[in-house]
């Protein structure tokens, strides 16, 4: 069974088809889109990887303090703030040199 099959079998068995076939349709033609590259079983799993990442708005590599990387929020917040283009859950208040991120604690 491929890839493309298991995904439509499952969208099915779970009633997410019946429910809403475009979404469906949108979830099977991505999974046509990675198969589509023939991936071996180690690069599916990094580009499997990758792929969520990006998904997830997550950076490949590390932020950093490139002001290109920032936007300036300060007007909306009313006091300094930074938002990162890479990963919209980093902040700075002081323009990318030092940040936090919202989901590490």
């Amino acid at each position: 069974m491929s890839l493309v099959e298991h995904a439509k079998r499952e969208l099915e068995l779970c009633g997410q088809y019946e429910e809403d076939p475009e979404y469906s349709e949108s979830i099977i033609k991505a999974v046509e889109a990675f198969s589509a590259y023939g991936h071996s079983g180690g690069s599916a799993m990094v580009a499997r990887e990758q792929l969520h990442m990006l998904l997830g708005f997550k950076t490949l590599s590390p932020i950093t303090g490139n002001p290109d990387e920032w936007v300036d929020q300060s007007e909306i917040s009313g006091t300094s703030l930074w938002q990162n283009k890479r990963d919209p859950s980093v902040f700075s208040s002081d323009g990318g040199r030092s940040w936090y991120s919202l989901e590490i604690q």
